[in-house]
């Protein structure tokens, strides 16, 4: 079935005005501002009355399987449903482990991968997860990103944090290297995803990486960025030197030394460091932990996808314009991780699209053609999902 949006105006990021744009075999196939175009194609037509039509949110981080499990069993995240990603506007994600890369593997990783691509959303993810030697499915995290098809880097690979394998300079070096070339072989991202902790060392290690050995410095992609406003100082030095970078949308009390999420983008983009180079996640699914000076969780707290759209909400409520930060959600994501079909809308792109109202609130979510949100409302879900509306009715 073919599908005409009229009276869009369109953020493809950049803002392209009133636009006409058709949709057919979940692709898209053509965008153009003239009034009359493809009139005659016998297209079911939405008149979005000049609302905005924005690519689809990419999350470059989220603990598709749960993270957690820094105090015990019982404190191992569930998987994260998919309507929690599609109702935020997710259309595309990429899955990570964490600090449990040991009751969860690159395994149950992919399998959680592949269920939400059964469930209509892009899914990829990272081989490894916080420590050395990462863990893969086919004993080497290169074959792992040439030969299975979801995986496209190896992370969340753990830096300056008290429950990191603390990689020596070498370690580190062998694994970017590994990940490099496995992503020239196979046309994917083949970047080292790197967490970054409270530690005093910071990115101190990449900086020692990129001076002593050859790898290009787009290889190296640390998150959490903006956990500690020294960090941050760093990560923009780091992306001046060809890094992208990435924010965290998670909550930072007042009293905090981090920056909030929409702070942080705003501080990014008037710094002069490269647009191109910062990108916003969500940590969704993930455990959101406070230790003591011994390492003991105090209390704990999950990701939420949704902290996407309201980050990208707290910019466009403080009247910044939406095509100088939506990149940073979008199409810097999809560049970073050589998703070359997402994070625009242009022609041949996946029909990835989000509709937005007037108070900057997600009013309809299309993944690849098809409806996931329609006025507000949900219109498919997951397995588990399904059945629990059954129950609620």
């Amino acid at each position: 079935m073919l599908i005409l949006f009229t009276n869009a105006h369109v953020f493809a990021p950049e803002d392209s005005g009133l636009c006409r744009v058709l949709i057919g075999g979940g692709r898209i196939l053509g965008v153009s501002d003239k009034k009359d175009e493809w009139s005659a194609a016998g297209a079911t037509e939405f008149n979005l009355e000049g609302r905005r039509l924005i690519p689809g949110l990419i999350d470059g981080h989220a603990h598709v399987t749960g993270g957690g499990g820094e105090s015990g069993f019982k404190t191992r995240v569930p998987p994260v449903p998919p309507g929690q990603f599609t109702t935020a506007g997710i259309t595309s994600v990429v899955g990570v482990l964490g600090t449990d890369d040991t009751t969860r593997d690159t395994r149950s990783l992919l399998a959680q991968v592949h269920a939400l691509r059964e469930e209509g959303l892009g899914a990829w993810c990272h081989t490894g997860g916080y420590h050395v030697p990462p863990v893969t499915l086919t004993g080497s995290v290169r074959d792992d990103i040439v030969f299975l098809d979801p995986v496209i880097g190896v992370g969340e690979l753990a830096l300056s944090d008290h429950r990191s394998s603390h990689p020596t300079l070498d370690e580190l070096l062998r694994i970017a290297s590994d990940a490099h070339v496995a992503g020239m072989i196979s046309g994917k991202a083949g970047i080292v995803h790197l967490h970054l902790g409270d530690g005093d060392g910071g990115l101190e290690l990449v900086r020692k990486a990129l001076q002593q050995g050859e790898l290009p410095a787009r290889v190296f992609n640390p998150t959490h960025i903006n956990r500690r406003k020294a960090l941050f100082d760093e990560s923009l030095e780091l992306a001046r030197l060809g890094s992208t970078v990435d924010i965290t949308a998670f909550p930072v009390a007042e009293d905090e030394d981090a920056w909030p999420a929409d702070v942080a983008l705003l501080r990014y983009l008037d710094s002069g460091a490269p647009a191109d180079r910062i990108t916003i996640s969500s940590d969704g699914g993930g455990c959101l932990p406070v230790f003591d000076a011994q390492g003991e969780m105090l209390h704990m707290d999950i990701g939420k996808p949704s902290s996407l759209i309201e980050t990208l909400r707290c910019t466009l409520n403080n009247d910044i314009p939406l095509e100088f930060v939506l990149p940073a959600f979008t199409s810097n994501v999809a560049d970073i991780l050589r998703l070359h079909d997402r994070g625009r809308i242009q022609p041949e792109m996946s029909a990835d699209l989000i509709v937005l109202d007037d108070n900057h609130d997600i009013s309809d979510v299309m993944i690849a053609g098809n409806w996931h949100v329609q006025a507000g409302e949900q219109k498919i879900f997951g397995q588990f999902e399904q059945q629990q509306s059954k129950e609620q009715q």
